[in-house]
Parts: C-alpha cells; structure tokens; sequence
C-alpha cells in the first residue's frame, strides 16, 4: 500500500496549472534533482543569470547535490563533498560528508520540502492559488518551504522556535506570508504540534507540511540524498575501501531515509541515529533541551525506519559549541594548522553548522565504536554552514571573551582527539522496539495517527519500500502536470 497520497483532483489541478503557466513555472522531477544532465539545456542556459538563493522559478532545478559551487550563475559539477583529514578527526577511517551549503537557502532541507509539497501540488490536492503552506520546523525545513512556496508562487506560514538563530528570522521575514515564533528553542517541537493543531481550528484555508510525518520527506532523501551518497561513493572509493556505513542527527529523520537506500546497495553497512547528549530520547528514553540547532527532538519521527537503525549515538552540545569557535575564529583555524591539519581544508571548515559538526562527531564515534581503519568508510553530511550562524559567534565572543589559543588547544584535545564511543548503544532487536514503541505517545496518543498503522510500520516487510517506489509515479504526475502547463519545448 503506498503511503504518499496521489489521489488526483482534476479542479483543482486545473488551477494549479493555471497558476504555474502564469508564474512561468515548470516543475523538476526526483528525476533531475539525481541527474541535472536530464535538466533541458534552456533551464540550464536560464540559470547562468541566476543567483543561488534568487527568488526564480528556475531556481527549483538547484534542488540538488550537484550544483556548482558558485553564489551565482552556476551549473553542475558533481556531488558536493569534503573528505576529512585524520589529522582532525584522531581516526584513520575514512570520514566523507555530501555539503549542504550549495542549496537554494543554503541548507538541503529545501529538498525535503519541496518533496512534500509537490506531490500534493501536480495532483490538486493543494491548491496555490486559495490555500496557504505550513511549514513546522525547528529551522532550515520552514526555510525551505518558505523559498520553495515563493517559488512556486503561493503563501506560506513559517513555523519555528523562537530561540533559533537571528539570521534564520531576519531572512524568513523577507520570504514567508509570515512568521510564527513559538516558545522554547531546539527541543520544543511538541509547541510546534500544538501552533499546527491551532492553526487547524482557526478556519483558515490552509495545508499543514509537517516534516515529522509527511512520507515526501523519507522519498526525497532516500531518492535524491541516498543516490548522491552512492554516486560519491563510486567516485572516492579505491579497490581496497569498504563502505562501512551512513549516520545522522535524525531531525525530522528525513536524511536518514537515505541510510535505507545504502544498506540496499552496500547490504553490510550500518546506520547511525545521533541526538543530543542533553535530550537522549531514542538513546535513554529522555528529554531536556540543548543547543544544537536544527535535529528536533523530545519525539521519535513518524517517518523513521527504525526498524533499520543500527546505533545510537549522543553529542554533547558542549562539543559542538565550542568546535564552532575552534573552526571559525581565526586564532582556533590557526592553532589547527599548527597541528597539522591541512590549511585548505581549514579554510573549508565554514560549510559546517551546527547540526554538521554533531553529525561529524557522529561519525567519528562511530568509527573508533567498530575499529575503522584507513581502508573503512563512514558517511554524513553537513546540513548547512557557517552563514546561518555569524550570530551565534557573537554571543559567544560577549559572554566567554575572545577565543585564545589555550582555548583552541583545549576544544581540539577535548572535542575532537578526546572523542570517545561513550552515550553510544548498538541496537538489539528490543533496543529497536523500544525506540519505535516510543512513537505511540506522540503520534497515536497526540497527533492522530492510527494504531494499526504504527504496527504495519514494524511488521509489514513492505511498509517502507512500498513508499520508495513511488518515486517514479509522482514523477510521472510532474510531467503530465508540466506538459499541461505548456512552458517545456
């Protein structure tokens, strides 16, 4: 049984060509966000006028991992990533990560919008043209269905805490219908639930993208970020690599879907869930709140395959805190360089934000937990970069003073070479059951889920890759929605 909805309402469909044909819009398929080479050459000719974050409808073919890494006028270069040196990591192992920063709002949860919007637009479920788009988030996903709202030319209402970074607020206010801050920070996605139920009850005409929940979310990623992973892959790896395994902070647990995707090519390889150490919900059944931005938690995702989790690891906020200062404050890249990390690669250390850096600490727990060596793999990405936190740095220069080179030498032994495979489990099948039992209190109990679904999410074998095969049904509504709209020769 397919879990994304394709249920075609003719009527409204026909007004949301309607408003495509006058907007100049014309969709991409999951299609071309994996190959750009499919992309027409006149979109493409199109783009060299463009900038990356330009509010254009053009600019919905930059939804991918490939994008040339330019602010404007950029084609397609091949997947974006970044290997890291053992000389950061303390770890031989190979640790490669896909880079966020060259999406459209600089951050990839465009994407992950963008795969639960569109579905419901080629089929008329949503209607642009009389409905505004919700968008709850603890960050970059209200950003990106913002920027894929306006352009796609319909309203949009940001969801988000108020306790996120500054730059995320100033630019949404310029982006979105409007602007929601609810309370708390980080951990405080229940608030976010609570503001989408009452938004529901005011009588506006509206269509709620909850992240946590929409299966457009999982396809997208498993899809598009799963297949970039594989093809960076066969690009980096030498005859004697392995491919050891992906981790992620979950989040809405969308990047996570694309661990699926690798365990199916690379059948041996491991997936990694990583949380806050301060909120160790999926590890301890905890709660509590910290600061590392953008990987919500107090609740197990709807949308995660937990099932086919195979870690657990929690990152002290502590850490990720003070590498930020290690990484961006001159004194911190100069005291590396000292150290013998690479000065190009330092240089390269802003396109890691906050919820990049837990994964990267993620990844190097999880090497030194199964023993990695120079020939093993580990995979992540880094959601976005520096550019959505110059605030933060800031704050910390006026509460703790300037950054000195005791201090770096004290994040760079403590954080980075003093990582350890402590707050990490390995999950037996009850570990497993536990976490996916966790999903009851909040998605049956509170948001209206259904327990026969609940149970079909761990024991029907074809639950998740009924979901993953849809990727070429919608895709083939988006070409039958474009060729009504008229605009592709």
């Amino acid at each position: 049984m397919a879990k994304i909805d394709l249920t075609v309402m003719p009527e409204r469909r026909a007004k949301a060509i309607r408003r495509a044909r006058e907007r100049n819009i014309v969709i991409p398929t999951f299609a071309q966000m994996r190959d750009p080479s499919k992309i027409p050459a006149a979109f493409k000719a199109e783009l060299k006028q463009i900038g990356l974050w330009d509010v254009h409808p053009r600019n919905l073919f930059r939804i991918s991992w490939k994008n040339e890494a330019k602010e404007f006028g950029g084609g397609y270069d091949g997947v974006n990533y970044l290997e890291f040196p053992s000389s950061l990591t303390g770890t031989p192992a190979r640790i490669i990560v896909m880079v966020g920063k060259w999406f459209p709002t600089g951050a990839h949860k465009v994407g992950a919008a963008f795969g639960c919007l569109v579905p419901r637009l080629v089929t008329g479920q949503f209607d642009p043209t009389t409905e505004k788009a919700v968008w709850p988030s603890t960050g970059n996903y209200c950003r990106g269905g913002a920027y894929d709202s306006a352009l796609l030319g319909c309203e949009s209402i940001a969801i988000l805490p108020e306790g996120m970074s500054r730059e995320r607020f100033e630019w949404l206010k310029k982006i979105a219908s409007e602007v929601i801050a609810t309370p708390g920070s980080e951990s405080n996605v229940k608030e976010i639930f609570d503001k989408c139920w009452e938004l529901r009850r005011s009588g506006q005409d509206l269509m709620i993208f909850n992240q946590f929940e929409e299966f457009g979310n999982y396809l997208w990623h498993y899809s598009v970020t799963g297949k970039a992973f594989e093809e960076m892959l066969e690009h980096v790896m030498r005859p004697n690599d392995t491919f050891r395994g992906s981790v992620f902070t979950t989040g809405s647990a969308g990047t996570i879907a694309s661990g699926d995707y690798l365990k199916q090519v690379f059948p041996t390889s491991k997936i990694g869930a990583s949380e806050a150490l301060q909120c160790p919900t999926l590890l301890a059944n905890g709660f509590g709140s910290h600061r590392i931005e953008g990987i919500g938690d107090k609740h197990v995702p709807w949308i995660h395959n937990v099932k086919n989790t195979d870690v657990i690891t929690a990152i002290d906020d502590n850490a990720v805190v003070h590498l930020l200062r290690l990484f961006n404050e001159p004194v911190g890249r100069a005291y590396l360089v000292k150290m013998g990390v690479p000065e190009a690669f330092v240089n390269q250390l802003g396109l890691m934000g906050f919820s990049g850096i837990a994964n990267v600490l993620s990844a190097i727990k999880m090497a030194k937990y199964y023993e990695m060596g120079e020939n093993d793999v580990v995979v992540t990405v880094l959601t976005d970069s520096m550019q959505l936190y110059g605030s933060r740095i800031d704050e910390m220069r006026k509460e703790e003073g300037e950054y000195t080179e005791a201090m770096a030498a004290a994040d760079f032994a403590r954080y980075l070479l003093g990582t350890s495979t402590d707050n990490m489990l390995e999950l037996s099948y009850a570990d497993r059951k536990r976490v996916h039992n966790l999903k009851y209190y909040t998605w049956v109990e509170q948001q209206g889920k259904t327990y026969p679904e609940i149970q079909d999410q761990w024991y029907d074998p074809n639950y998740w890759t009924d979901i993953q095969k849809q990727m070429g049904e919608i895709d083939a509504l988006i070409t039958d929605f474009n060729h009504e709209v008229g605009l592709v020769k």
